[in-house]
Protein backbone atom coordinates (compact mmCIF):
# COMPACT_ATOMS: atom_id res chain seq x y z
CA UNK A 1 0.00 0.00 0.00
CA UNK A 2 1.17 3.56 -0.85
CA UNK A 3 1.05 5.63 1.87
CA UNK A 4 0.09 9.69 0.75
CA UNK A 5 1.86 12.19 1.31
CA UNK A 6 0.18 15.01 3.28
CA UNK A 7 1.60 18.19 2.54
CA UNK A 8 1.76 21.02 4.83
CA UNK A 9 0.08 24.07 3.98
CA UNK A 10 2.86 27.16 4.29
CA UNK A 11 2.00 30.42 5.12
CA UNK A 12 3.02 32.98 2.45
CA UNK A 13 6.21 34.84 3.27
CA UNK A 14 6.14 38.44 1.86
CA UNK A 15 8.69 38.08 -0.94
CA UNK A 16 11.75 40.56 -1.20
CA UNK A 17 11.59 43.63 -3.69
CA UNK A 18 13.72 43.03 -5.93
CA UNK A 19 17.05 43.66 -6.16
CA UNK A 20 16.54 45.98 -8.81
CA UNK A 21 13.87 48.21 -7.41
CA UNK A 22 15.80 48.69 -3.98
CA UNK A 23 18.65 50.02 -5.48
CA UNK A 24 16.14 52.88 -7.28
CA UNK A 25 14.93 53.58 -4.22
CA UNK A 26 18.74 53.74 -2.81
CA UNK A 27 20.06 55.53 -5.61
CA UNK A 28 16.85 58.05 -6.02
CA UNK A 29 18.43 60.96 -4.01
CA UNK A 30 21.50 60.93 -6.30
CA UNK A 31 19.47 60.59 -9.17
CA UNK A 32 17.09 63.70 -7.98
CA UNK A 33 20.09 65.78 -7.05
CA UNK A 34 21.55 64.82 -10.59
CA UNK A 35 17.91 66.26 -12.59
CA UNK A 36 18.28 68.97 -10.61
CA UNK A 37 22.10 69.68 -11.13
CA UNK A 38 21.00 68.97 -14.80
CA UNK A 39 18.26 71.43 -14.88
CA UNK A 40 20.27 74.80 -13.09
CA UNK A 41 23.04 73.76 -15.89
CA UNK A 42 20.43 73.75 -18.72
CA UNK A 43 19.16 76.82 -16.96
CA UNK A 44 21.98 78.84 -16.84
CA UNK A 45 23.35 78.25 -20.28
CA UNK A 46 19.82 79.41 -21.78
CA UNK A 47 20.20 82.53 -19.81
CA UNK A 48 24.05 82.80 -21.18
CA UNK A 49 22.47 82.00 -25.06
CA UNK A 50 19.70 84.93 -24.97
CA UNK A 51 21.82 87.01 -23.10
CA UNK A 52 24.44 86.89 -25.84
CA UNK A 53 21.84 87.02 -28.51
CA UNK A 54 20.81 90.24 -28.02
CA UNK A 55 24.26 91.56 -27.90
CA UNK A 56 23.78 91.63 -31.67
CA UNK A 57 20.14 91.06 -32.26
CA UNK A 58 17.43 93.92 -31.44
CA UNK A 59 14.95 92.47 -29.33
CA UNK A 60 11.87 92.54 -31.39
CA UNK A 61 9.36 93.09 -28.36
CA UNK A 62 9.24 92.69 -24.77
CA UNK A 63 6.40 91.17 -22.34
CA UNK A 64 5.22 95.07 -21.55
CA UNK A 65 4.87 95.84 -25.15
CA UNK A 66 2.42 92.80 -25.70
CA UNK A 67 0.58 93.92 -22.79
CA UNK A 68 0.52 97.39 -23.35
CA UNK A 69 -0.36 96.39 -27.47
CA UNK A 70 -3.28 94.04 -25.81
CA UNK A 71 -4.54 96.91 -23.56
CA UNK A 72 -4.62 99.71 -25.85
CA UNK A 73 -5.01 97.95 -28.95
CA UNK A 74 -1.59 99.51 -30.48
CA UNK A 75 1.72 100.99 -29.73
CA UNK A 76 4.51 103.02 -31.54
CA UNK A 77 7.97 102.35 -31.38
CA UNK A 78 11.03 102.27 -34.33
CA UNK A 79 14.14 101.02 -33.71
CA UNK A 80 16.92 103.41 -33.65
CA UNK A 81 20.43 102.57 -33.81
CA UNK A 82 22.35 104.84 -31.17
CA UNK A 83 24.61 106.39 -33.86
CA UNK A 84 20.97 108.00 -35.00
CA UNK A 85 20.12 109.83 -31.95
CA UNK A 86 21.69 112.80 -31.09
CA UNK A 87 23.99 112.74 -28.49
CA UNK A 88 22.59 115.19 -26.21
CA UNK A 89 19.72 113.06 -25.97
CA UNK A 90 21.57 109.93 -25.25
CA UNK A 91 23.50 111.76 -22.21
CA UNK A 92 19.88 113.77 -21.46
CA UNK A 93 18.47 109.86 -21.07
CA UNK A 94 21.91 108.50 -18.78
CA UNK A 95 22.08 111.73 -16.52
CA UNK A 96 18.34 111.60 -15.66
CA UNK A 97 18.43 107.62 -15.14
CA UNK A 98 21.94 106.86 -14.18
CA UNK A 99 24.43 109.30 -14.16
CA UNK A 100 27.53 106.97 -12.80
CA UNK A 101 26.40 104.10 -15.49
CA UNK A 102 30.24 104.16 -16.69
CA UNK A 103 30.95 103.64 -13.27
CA UNK A 104 29.24 100.47 -12.04
CA UNK A 105 29.16 96.86 -12.97
CA UNK A 106 25.54 96.94 -13.38
CA UNK A 107 24.44 97.82 -9.62
CA UNK A 108 25.39 101.39 -7.99
CA UNK A 109 26.05 100.65 -4.58
CA UNK A 110 25.62 104.17 -3.39
CA UNK A 111 22.53 104.90 -4.64
CA UNK A 112 21.16 101.21 -3.39
CA UNK A 113 22.74 102.97 0.00
CA UNK A 114 21.19 106.04 -0.43
CA UNK A 115 17.90 104.84 -1.15
CA UNK A 116 17.35 102.38 1.79
CA UNK A 117 18.29 105.39 4.34
CA UNK A 118 15.98 107.57 2.45
CA UNK A 119 12.90 104.75 2.31
CA UNK A 120 12.91 104.88 -1.12
CA UNK A 121 13.10 102.30 -4.22
CA UNK A 122 13.64 104.68 -6.74
CA UNK A 123 17.04 105.76 -8.09
CA UNK A 124 18.78 103.00 -7.00
CA UNK A 125 17.77 100.41 -10.17
CA UNK A 126 20.75 101.29 -12.94
CA UNK A 127 19.84 101.29 -16.78
CA UNK A 128 21.44 97.72 -16.95
CA UNK A 129 18.99 96.80 -14.41
CA UNK A 130 16.21 98.26 -16.19
CA UNK A 131 17.16 96.46 -19.50
CA UNK A 132 17.61 93.39 -17.85
CA UNK A 133 13.74 94.03 -16.27
CA UNK A 134 12.52 95.17 -19.56
CA UNK A 135 14.09 92.41 -21.88
CA UNK A 136 14.08 89.34 -20.38
CA UNK A 137 11.69 89.55 -16.82
CA UNK A 138 7.83 91.37 -16.24
CA UNK A 139 7.31 94.14 -13.84
CA UNK A 140 6.68 93.69 -10.43
CA UNK A 141 8.25 94.06 -7.09
CA UNK A 142 8.03 90.30 -6.36
CA UNK A 143 10.92 88.63 -4.96
CA UNK A 144 11.03 86.14 -7.50
CA UNK A 145 11.98 88.99 -10.19
CA UNK A 146 14.04 90.81 -8.18
CA UNK A 147 15.99 87.46 -8.00
CA UNK A 148 16.33 86.87 -11.49
CA UNK A 149 17.19 90.59 -12.12
CA UNK A 150 19.77 90.10 -9.70
CA UNK A 151 21.57 86.97 -11.39
CA UNK A 152 21.05 88.41 -15.27
CA UNK A 153 22.65 91.67 -14.89
CA UNK A 154 25.86 91.17 -14.43
CA UNK A 155 25.76 88.99 -17.27
CA UNK A 156 24.45 91.64 -19.14
CA UNK A 157 27.48 93.77 -18.52
CA UNK A 158 29.81 91.08 -19.23
CA UNK A 159 28.98 90.21 -22.31
CA UNK A 160 27.38 93.83 -23.69
CA UNK A 161 29.29 96.83 -24.53
CA UNK A 162 27.76 99.89 -22.01
CA UNK A 163 27.16 101.42 -25.59
CA UNK A 164 24.93 98.40 -26.36
CA UNK A 165 22.95 98.71 -22.84
CA UNK A 166 22.19 102.22 -23.33
CA UNK A 167 20.99 101.64 -27.04
CA UNK A 168 18.93 98.74 -26.08
CA UNK A 169 17.55 100.98 -23.19
CA UNK A 170 16.95 104.24 -25.11
CA UNK A 171 14.59 101.45 -27.87
CA UNK A 172 12.41 99.92 -25.08
CA UNK A 173 11.74 102.36 -21.83
CA UNK A 174 8.48 104.05 -21.76
CA UNK A 175 8.06 107.46 -22.79
CA UNK A 176 4.31 107.96 -23.06
CA UNK A 177 1.27 105.46 -23.09
CA UNK A 178 2.01 102.64 -25.80
CA UNK A 179 5.55 105.10 -26.91
CA UNK A 180 8.19 103.42 -27.07
CA UNK A 181 11.76 104.05 -27.93
CA UNK A 182 13.18 107.57 -27.92
CA UNK A 183 12.36 107.83 -31.54
CA UNK A 184 8.38 107.13 -31.21
CA UNK A 185 8.58 109.60 -28.40
CA UNK A 186 10.54 112.51 -30.21
CA UNK A 187 8.07 111.99 -33.51
CA UNK A 188 5.13 111.69 -31.09
CA UNK A 189 5.78 114.88 -28.94
CA UNK A 190 7.97 117.25 -30.74
CA UNK A 191 7.24 116.19 -34.84
CA UNK A 192 11.19 115.10 -35.16
CA UNK A 193 13.51 112.45 -35.55
CA UNK A 194 15.17 111.49 -32.42
CA UNK A 195 18.16 112.86 -34.66
CA UNK A 196 17.26 116.18 -34.00
CA UNK A 197 16.41 116.67 -30.78
CA UNK A 198 17.99 119.58 -29.16
CA UNK A 199 18.77 119.52 -25.08
CA UNK A 200 15.82 121.07 -24.04
CA UNK A 201 13.61 118.35 -25.62
CA UNK A 202 15.88 115.78 -25.14
CA UNK A 203 15.74 116.71 -21.52
CA UNK A 204 11.95 116.65 -21.18
CA UNK A 205 11.91 113.39 -22.51
CA UNK A 206 14.04 112.07 -19.84
CA UNK A 207 12.49 114.18 -17.43
CA UNK A 208 9.28 111.78 -17.83
CA UNK A 209 10.78 108.42 -17.50
CA UNK A 210 10.00 107.83 -13.64
CA UNK A 211 6.51 108.24 -14.60
CA UNK A 212 5.59 108.43 -18.03
CA UNK A 213 2.14 107.79 -17.96
CA UNK A 214 1.53 110.81 -15.71
CA UNK A 215 3.63 112.95 -17.26
CA UNK A 216 3.83 114.60 -20.66
CA UNK A 217 7.13 115.68 -22.55
CA UNK A 218 5.40 117.73 -24.87
CA UNK A 219 2.64 119.76 -22.13
CA UNK A 220 5.00 119.53 -19.31
CA UNK A 221 4.11 120.48 -16.03
CA UNK A 222 6.23 122.62 -13.46
CA UNK A 223 7.48 119.15 -12.08
CA UNK A 224 8.85 118.18 -15.73
CA UNK A 225 9.62 121.75 -16.31
CA UNK A 226 12.05 121.75 -13.74
CA UNK A 227 13.41 118.06 -14.03
CA UNK A 228 13.76 119.11 -17.39
CA UNK A 229 16.27 121.69 -16.22
CA UNK A 230 18.24 119.31 -13.80
CA UNK A 231 18.71 116.91 -16.61
CA UNK A 232 20.33 119.71 -18.83
CA UNK A 233 22.73 120.50 -16.46
CA UNK A 234 23.64 116.90 -15.47
CA UNK A 235 24.04 116.17 -19.25
CA UNK A 236 26.58 118.52 -19.55
CA UNK A 237 28.03 117.59 -16.45
CA UNK A 238 28.62 114.26 -17.85
CA UNK A 239 30.08 115.15 -20.65
CA UNK A 240 32.73 117.23 -19.18
CA UNK A 241 34.04 115.12 -16.16
CA UNK A 242 34.03 112.10 -18.68
CA UNK A 243 31.36 109.90 -17.15
CA UNK A 244 29.35 109.85 -20.63
CA UNK A 245 32.39 108.53 -22.21
CA UNK A 246 31.54 104.76 -22.15
CA UNK A 247 29.18 105.28 -24.15
CA UNK A 248 29.98 108.02 -26.56
CA UNK A 249 31.84 107.37 -29.90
Amino acid sequence: MVRGKKGKRKSKAAKPAPRKLQARWADAPTRLRRWALRFVIGAIALTCIMVLAYRVVNPPFTLYMLKEHWRIGGIERRWTPIEDVSPVAVRSIVAAEDANFCGHWGFDINAIRAAIRDGSTRGASTITQQVVKNVYLWNGRSWSRKSLEALITPLVELFWTKRRIVEVYLNVAEFDEGVFGIEAAARSHFRVPSSKLNPFQAAHLAAVLPDPKGRSASEPSDLVRKRAESVVDGAATIDVDGRAACFQD
